[in-house]
């Protein structure tokens, strides 16, 4: 109206008044008209107004781990109806649930992604995340605040009705670290450290906690081996089949599970009808919940901080105590984490978030423990083999035979093993027998026998040839050919020698011959390392095997009691948690 009036103004006064004088009327009408839908105008402006808070809107996207999505979503709600502004326009926040190694690795583009990633704000469930990406892609757009907005340490988990009263005091008292079958009288559940920083803080934990009572490097990657071989037998892909695997617990083998605390509560309030008991440590990992912001954007960076601002405001933080959390300065409410759970308002000792070194050497291990492995196992069967081991009534076959069954608990459904044995001229000429063929463990035969059974029947019938010698050069490189030949690059190719003999056969093949012919068949790019565990008093000279192992980067064992190859079955598969990330010829005594 103003403009118009203005423009009127500044026209000639005679075509004014002409203006009048041909239509005053119609002109009084157009003029009443104007002022009626300019008010009009300005109605639905206001009533537009009123109910959007602003003309205009800037949306700012909020991508929350699962978890913590009720609470941030109950802040975003109280910080819309407030009509916040940033230059004018008004901020609404939306807020979204988004896996948080799903938001990691579209950004890094390092693996599998599920559903939007994109957003202004992302709020995982630990600084693992936002530090993950910076070091695998330092382009990328994150800037962590400093801001946690919770806390919650990880945990023992229990059924109540299977809960062990007896303390456990350090991590390594938690999961197993000895040889298969050794003090598994409980299954320990961690969701995928790959994709859940639950699970890796546990490996995190357990990695800080061997190393310090470790006396050497062989002794702690050993530990190590056995620890990670646990855990894989009790990993979920996700949270949902963890909490299932948990509720599903029987005396038999009752479970530990590590979580979070917060994810404790929410367990006992979806299973209500097998509830959790928690349990604390001396030290523990905790998930603080930072708040970063992935946008620079000006307008943008200035409505992140204004929620952020909000949802680590004092009367906000209620919303995120009833959800199972607790405060930054780890405060907790008593009415939800209650003790009948076994929740206790003094926490343990913090432990600090991993380094970015760390977390690449823990996900490699685990990763390629979770590699399938592929083994062919050599058993020797020549004459010394009958001779019995003190102290035991049995003989170092036999002895052998229930070692090697007891290392088959080591390997997956789906690893590949295959079983040789060897002495001289077992087999028409040659001085090896293949008992079984390498193939998965969960495989059936035509009588429908699965592959596991039949190797383990065939370990227990392995019967020595009283006048075999120990042609092992010719065997070595037999086996070298044949997995070679069978090659897969998806799986850690393996032999694994058990002898009790040094090469024994007159006019055989000589050790330079042997490292020859590894030498022709070998690959870097396919590497088939030899394990050799050589037992008893006539093994005299271990250097030749050892020659061999850092041949094929694999290594050598030696004992006087076979009753330690359980124990050097975890030292040997070691090998693939070495810190180098290769292996490399070993020793034993």
């Amino acid at each position: 109206m103003g403009r118009h009036r203005g423009k009127y103004a500044e026209e000639p006064p005679g075509e004014r008044r002409r203006r009048r004088g041909r239509g005053g009327a119609v002109a009084a009408l157009a003029g009443a008209l104007v002022i009626v839908l300019a008010i009009a105008a300005a109605g639905v402006y206001v009533l537009v107004d009123r109910a959007d808070g602003c003309g205009s809107q800037l949306d700012l996207d909020v991508a929350v781990v699962p978890e913590m999505a009720p609470a941030v979503q109950a802040v975003a709600e109280g910080f819309n109806e407030e009509e916040n502004t940033v230059d004018g326009q008004c901020v609404r926040v939306d807020v979204r649930q988004a896996d948080p190694a799903d938001v990691a690795y579209a950004i890094t583009g390092s693996g599998a992604t599920m559903g939007d990633t994109e957003s202004d704000v992302w709020i995982p469930d630990s600084s693992v995340w936002p530090r993950m990406v910076q070091g695998e892609a330092g382009d990328a757009i994150i800037t962590e605040t400093g801001t946690s907005l919770a806390r919650s340490p990880l945990v023992m988990a229990e059924l109540e009705e299977y809960a062990d009263d007896s303390s456990k005091s350090s991590w390594e008292d938690v999961v197993p670290t000895g040889a298969p079958g050794e003090d598994q009288d409980r299954t320990v559940r961690v969701v995928d450290p790959v994709r859940s920083s639950t699970g890796l803080g546990t490996l995190y934990l357990l990695h800080g906690a061997l190393r310090e009572a470790s006396d050497d490097a062989d002794a702690f990657n050993a530990q190590m081996t056995a620890a990670l071989q646990s855990l894989h037998q009790g990993a979920s892909a996700d949270e949902e089949a963890a909490f299932l695997a948990l509720s599903g617990g029987d005396a038999e083998s009752p479970p530990l599970m590590v979580m979070s605390e917060q994810a404790v509560w929410r367990y006992n309030t979806l299973h209500s009808e097998s509830p959790a008991q928690a349990g604390y440590l001396d030290s523990t990992y905790y998930l603080d919940y930072p708040y970063v912001v992935r946008s620079e954007e000006s307008a943008v960076t200035r409505a992140a901080e204004e929620f952020r601002s909000a949802v680590r405001a004092d009367e906000n933080q209620e919303h995120f105590l009833r959800e199972g959390f607790r405060d930054t300065d780890d405060t907790m409410d008593s009415d939800v984490l209650t003790g009948d759970a076994g929740f206790q308002e003094d926490v343990p000792d913090e432990l600090p978030v991993p380094s970015e070194g760390s977390i690449d050497e823990l996900t490699r291990s685990w990763t390629q423990l979770k590699m399938d492995s592929r083994v062919l196992t050599v058993v020797d069967v020549s004459g010394s083999m009958l001779a019995e081991v003190p102290g035991t009534g049995m003989t170092r076959m036999q002895v052998t035979g229930a070692a090697a069954d007891d290392g088959l608990d080591m390997f997956t459904p789906t690893s590949e093993l295959g079983l040789w044995e060897f002495s001289t001229d077992v087999n028409d000429g040659l001085h090896h027998q293949e008992l079984a063929p390498v193939r998965e463990l969960q495989a059936t035969d035509d009588g429908g026998t699965e592959h596991r059974d039949v190797i383990a029947q065939e370990l227990d019938g392995l019967e020595p040839l009283p006048d075999g010698d120990t042609a092992l050069y010719e065997t070595y490189l037999a086996a070298y050919e044949e997995m070679s030949r069978t090659y897969r690059p998806d799986r850690t190719n393996v032999i694994l020698m058990l002898t009790d003999g040094d090469n024994d056969h007159p006019g055989g093949m000589e050790l330079d011959e042997l490292l020859d012919g590894i030498d022709e068949l070998s690959s870097s790019s396919r590497p088939i390392p030899i394990i050799t565990i050589a037992f008893g008093p006539e093994v005299q000279d271990v250097e030749p095997l050892q020659e061999i192992a850092a041949a094929t980067g694999g290594a050598a064992y030696r004992t006087e009691d076979p009753r330690e190859i359980g124990d050097i079955f975890v030292q040997a598969f070691s090998l693939r948690i070495d810190d180098s990330g290769t292996g490399g010829a070993g020793g034993g005594s």
